[in-house]
């Protein structure tokens, strides 16, 4: 049963709803690209995908106003596949479930995929929605924007021909983005040894749920808490204390999400066990204090645990411990250009045990190369120090800002004549693929918009329904006024 049906504009909702049928995780986009060329062939629309499965679906101009410039509407197909632990769901082969909640859409304990869904759905309107007056447009939907942008990368030039390209994956209606965060990633491996529980010991679970979590880009700035860090503040108490043995330890998930969930297993002599304890509800008492501004759903728990089959060797268990304490986390410069925007942060995202290593992933941005080159070697150091295997991704470039793009006067002057305001133009500190695509196209003319989302990447992604008719129609208009060749 449609839940989305009724609400304005009718087209675009409906599209999403179908989209969030369509499982489409980060490098496992094949359902969708297969949705998109059958919407693209019932719709006697022509369409073609590249090599690593982006789309592009093409529409003729309407009727007088074949002279316009060619118009990109870009958005990207995949989403963060994040849930709450007490939520079984299979993403790679089931949809979203979402719901109306006041005056929002949300899912059922997972994210929604709104990003950058509504992207997309607004797109396939727009294609089928002849009453729409616009020049001739080219709808790309990329691949893999999440996990490294590898759409983007594996562009080719020549894939569209258009010169004004309209990013639609940002999530504050009403603000204008000329300019992102680049970025790149970070993971250091820690190899050790298992090593037999030692004899007297009990053991406990560890466990922290209940952040907020969110984008590592577009809300590093909030003072949200960090899951691992919190729970790696406990560890190292109770290890320098009462000599702790970890067993296992599993924080967060995505790179580019802050983790709001982490739980690790350690053991402990028998004899300090009631000390652990009063240790525990301590540590739990102020670090609600210190985060309860901005986490007032935070929940901490210490339960007794089925004795673990190993614990790992002291030695690499010290230089985890140590290297996750030392590892930044959270802003480290702000823009001196730009009040209130974050120039450079980073984000420790998840702390993983596997068979034969321990795996720690961050993320790091910065709107400038040498401040991303910066933070990126400070978080090397760190773990590179603590003994472990580290490497770094190739990154992404940031995409600087122009004020004099003629594009971004025609979706100013838009704004202002529909909804008698002016909007905020800035830069984000979150990455779009816009600065990949100017490497290809060095000529394009973009700017990016989109309805209001909060929670990205996380279960409690959300997007606001009055704010999606604001966009749809501003977009409209922007359509209507896209100047001749």
């Amino acid at each position: 049963m449609e839940v989305l049906s009724n609400l304005e504009p009718k087209k675009v909702w409906q599209y999403f709803e179908q989209i969030t049928k369509v499982p489409r995780p980060s490098k496992k986009e094949e359902k969708m690209v297969e949705f998109l060329m059958k919407f693209a062939k019932d719709n006697n629309l022509e369409a073609r995908r590249d090599k690593v499965g982006n789309v592009v679906i093409r529409k003729a101009a309407t009727k007088g106003m074949e002279n316009r410039k060619t118009v990109v509407l870009q958005s990207h197909m995949d989403m963060v596949c994040e849930k709450n632990r007490d939520v079984k769901i299979d993403f790679d082969n089931e949809g979203i479930t979402p719901y109306i909640d006041g005056e929002w859409v949300k899912a059922k304990g997972t994210t929604l995929g709104a990003d950058d869904g509504i992207g997309c759905a607004a797109e396939m309107a727009i294609l089928t929605d002849d009453s729409v007056e616009h020049g001739p447009i080219e709808c790309l939907f990329t691949i893999d924007e999440e996990t490294g942008l590898t759409g983007a990368f594996a562009l080719e030039a020549g894939f569209f021909d258009g010169e004004i390209l309209l990013n639609l994956d940002s999530e504050d209606e009403g603000e204008m983005f000329i300019g992102c965060a680049g970025g790149i990633d970070t993971v250091a491996d820690f190899s050790y040894k298992k090593e037999a529980v030692p004899e007297h010991h009990v053991a406990y679970k560890f466990i922290i749920n209940g952040l907020a979590g969110g984008h590592s880009g577009d809300e590093i700035n909030k003072g949200l808490g960090n899951s691992n860090k919190i729970a790696n503040r406990f560890l190292q108490k109770i290890t320098s204390k009462y000599f702790a043995r970890l067993a296992h330890f599993d924080g967060g998930n995505k790179r580019n999400a802050i983790p709001r969930e982490a739980e690790f297993v350690f053991t402990v002599k028998a004899d300090f066990a009631e000390d652990v304890r009063k240790e525990f509800a301590k540590f739990k008492e102020d670090i609600i204090k210190e985060i309860k501004i901005t986490e007032p759903n935070i929940n901490l728990e210490l339960h007794e645990e089925a004795m673990p089959a190993f614990v790992i060797d002291e030695e690499t268990q010290r230089r985890l411990v140590m290297a996750v304490s030392a590892c930044p986390h959270g802003v480290h410069a702000w823009s001196p250009a730009i009040k209130g925007l974050v120039e450079t942060s980073t984000n420790l995202a998840s702390v993983k045990f596997y068979d034969d290593k321990i795996q720690v992933t961050t993320s790091q941005r910065s709107s400038l190369e040498s401040g991303k080159e910066d933070i990126n070697t400070m978080v090397r150091n760190v773990f590179l120090l603590a003994g472990a295997k580290v490497e770094s991704g190739d990154g992404y470039p940031g995409w600087a800002p122009n004020t004099d793009s003629e594009i971004l006067k025609i979706v100013v002057a838009s704004y202002e004549r529909l909804f008698g305001k002016t909007p905020v133009v800035r830069a984000i500190h979150a990455g779009l693929e816009c600065g990949l695509f100017l490497e290809k196209y060095p000529n394009l003319d973009m700017v990016s918009f989109g309805p209001t989302l909060r929670g990205v990447h996380s279960p409690d992604e959300k997007v606001e329904i009055k704010t999606v008719d604001m966009w749809y129609r501003h977009l409209l208009d922007v359509l209507k006024n896209i100047p001749v060749k």
